[in-house]
C-alpha cells in the first residue's frame, strides 16, 4: 500500500513540475488551422460590439459575437522588442514568428539583419496548403508579416516580391500599394512577377470562380479600378462589393480542393483598426460584426472536421484607447444604429457637395447631408449648443478658403465629418484616449483541436508557438 501512495504521489510531482506530461498521447493534432487577427480589436471594441447589437435590439447588456462563445476565451500582451506600445509591423511579426522584433519591421529579427519565419512557413514545411488573407492591402503590416522579410513595412513593392518567393498557395485582399517600384522604372510590374512565378491573378469574384478550378495558386484581389487599399468598411458596403467572408469562404475553398494534408489559413480584419484610428465607434462595431460573418465561414467548416480543426482569434494590439462610458453610469449606444456611412465616407460625400456646388455649399445642404447619413434633427435630435457646434464648423469649412482636412494615420477627414462623427459618439457616450496605439491587453478566443493549450498567461509570442504545438508542426527552433 505505501508502494502505492509512493507511486500515485510521484506521479502527482511529475505532472505539476513537467506540465507537458498532461497532454493525452494520442491526442488528435490540428489539421486544419484558422488563424483570426483583428487589427486594433481590444477587449472593448468586442466588449462595445456586442452591447451595441444588444442595444438595437432592445435590450442592456451584450448580444455574443459567434467568437466570445468559444471554450477558450483569454488576453495577451503585445508590447515590441524596444516599446511598450507596439506597431501592426512588429506586433504582426511577434503574432506570425514568435518572435518580437522592432517598431516598423517586418519578419526580421530587431537587429534588421536576419529573416523571423513564421508559423505559416512551418504549415508549409508540414505539408499543409497555405492562404494568406485580409481585408486590407496585401502587403501591408500584418498579412506581410507571414510571408516577407523586410526593415521597414513602408517598402511594398519589395515586400510584394516576397509573396511568390515564400510560395504560399493563396494571397487574398483588396490589392498592392506599390504594384510598381518607384526606385527603379526597369523593374517588373508586382503582377508580372507573380505570373512568371506559376501564379494566377483573379480580379473580383466572379474571375475567381472562373479562375480557381483551373489554379495549383492564386492571387485575389478586387476588381480593376477598385481601391487597392482595402475593401469598403462593411457600414459603407454596396451590392457587388467584395467582402472579407466572401473570401474566407473562397479561400477555405481553394485550399480544401483535392487536399488530405489539411491547410492553414490566416484571416485578417484589417480596417477595424483605421477605424479606431479615425475614432469611429459605429463604423468599428460594424466592422467586427463583419468580421464575426467570416469567422462563422470557419465554423461552417469546423462543424464538419470538429476533431481536426483549431480556430485562434486575436488582435496585433488595441487601438484608440476606446472607453465604454465617459461618466455617467450609462450607456446609449443605441444611437449609433442612425450612422449610415464611416467617417471617410461621408468626407467624400462633403467632397462631392463642393464639387456639385462648386463649393458654394449651404447650411441647408449640410444638414440634409447629416440627417441622411447621421439621422441629425430627425431620428437624432440635437440641442441649440451641438446645432451651434456644427454651424461653427460649417462656417470656418466653407468659407471659400481650401479647407484643412483633418489627418489620421489611413485616411484625411473633412472637419465637418470629423465634429459630426465624434458629437455623435459623445452622445452614445464613448470615450477615445487616442488616434493611435495603445498598450491595452487583447482577447484571445480558440475552439477545437488544441484550444486548451491557449489558457494560461499569453504573450503575442506565445500564439503562433501554441498553434505550432496544437497542430504539430515540426518547430525549428531558429524560426519560431
Amino acid at each position: 500500500m505505501k508502494k502505492i501512495v509512493c507511486f500515485l504521489m510521484l506521479a502527482v510531482v511529475i505532472v505539476v513540475l513537467f506540465p507537458q506530461c498532461r497532454q493525452v498521447p494520442n491526442e488528435k493534432k490540428a489539421k486544419y488551422v484558422f488563424y483570426f487577427i483583428g487589427d486594433g480589436m481590444g477587449v472593448n471594441q468586442v466588449n462595445g460590439t456586442e452591447m451595441f447589437l444588444a442595444e438595437k435590439e432592445g435590450s442592456i447588456g451584450v448580444k455574443p459575437l459567434n467568437f466570445t462563445q468559444f471554450p477558450v476565451i483569454n488576453f495577451a500582451t503585445t508590447y515590441s522588442k524596444y516599446n511598450s506600445v507596439t506597431c501592426s509591423a512588429a506586433a504582426g511579426t511577434a503574432l506570425a514568428t514568435g518572435t518580437k522584433t522592432k517598431n516598423g519591421t517586418i519578419g526580421m529579427d530587431s537587429l534588421r539583419k536576419g529573416p523571423l519565419y513564421s508559423v505559416a512557413v512551418q504549415a508549409r514545411k508540414a505539408g499543409k496548403k497555405v492562404g494568406i488573407a485580409t481585408s486590407v492591402s496585401i502587403d501591408h503590416a500584418t498579412p506581410a508579416a507571414f510571408y516577407a522579410h523586410q526593415p521597414d513595412r513602408g517598402m511594398y513593392y519589395e515586400i510584394a516580391t516576397d509573396l511568390p518567393e515564400t510560395g504560399f498557395d493563396l494571397y487574398a485582399g483588396a490589392g498592392f500599394l506599390q504594384p510598381e517600384n518607384k526606385k527603379d522604372s526597369a523593374a517588373p510590374v508586382i503582377y508580372d512577377v507573380f505570373r512568371d512565378s506559376g501564379y494566377v491573378l483573379a480580379r473580383g469574384a466572379e474571375e475567381f470562380s472562373a479562375k480557381a478550378g483551373n489554379a495549383s495558386k492564386i492571387v485575389f484581389i478586387q476588381q480593376e479600378g477598385a481601391d487597392k487599399g482595402s475593401l469598403p468598411y462593411a457600414i459603407d458596403r454596396k451590392a457587388g462589393d467584395l467582402t472579407l467572408a466572401q473570401i474566407t469562404g473562397n479561400a477555405i475553398d481553394f485550399l480544401s480542393r483535392e487536399n488530405n494534408n489539411g491547410f492553414f489559413l490566416m484571416v485578417e480584419g484589417g480596417k477595424i483598426d483605421w477605424a479606431c484610428h479615425n475614432n469611429d465607434a459605429a463604423t468599428i462595431f460594424n466592422e467586427i460584426a463583419d468580421m464575426a460573418e467570416a469567422v462563422q465561414k470557419a465554423l461552417d467548416f469546423y462543424q464538419k472536421h470538429p476533431d481536426e480543426t483549431l480556430i485562434v482569434i486575436t488582435a496585433d494590439h488595441e487601438t484608440g484607447g476606446i472607453s465604454l462610458g465617459t461618466g455617467a453610469y450609462a450607456l446609449n449606444l443605441k444611437v449609433l444604429e442612425h450612422q449610415k456611412a464611416s467617417e471617410e465616407e461621408l468626407t467624400a460625400k462633403i467632397k462631392a457637395l463642393r464639387k456639385e456646388k462648386n463649393n458654394k455649399v449651404s447650411w441647408e445642404d449640410i444638414r440634409t447631408l447629416l440627417t441622411g447619413n447621421l439621422g441629425f434633427w430627425d431620428a437624432v435630435r440635437l440641442s441649440d449648443k451641438q446645432e451651434r457646434e456644427l454651424r461653427e464648423v460649417y462656417e470656418e469649412s466653407f468659407k471659400g478658403q481650401e479647407v484643412k482636412l483633418e489627418k489620421s494615420l489611413y485616411s484625411s477627414n473633412e472637419p465637418m465629418a470629423g465634429k459630426a462623427i465624434r458629437m455623435l459618439n459623445k452622445m452614445a457616450l464613448v470615450g477615445w484616449t487616442s488616434g493611435g496605439h495603445s498598450a491595452g491587453v487583447v482577447p484571445v478566443y480558440a475552439i477545437g483541436a488544441g484550444a486548451q493549450l491557449f489558457q494560461g498567461k499569453l504573450d503575442n509570442t506565445d500564439i503562433p508557438r501554441k498553434i505550432v504545438e496544437a497542430a504539430g508542426y515540426e518547430r525549428d527552433r531558429k524560426e519560431i
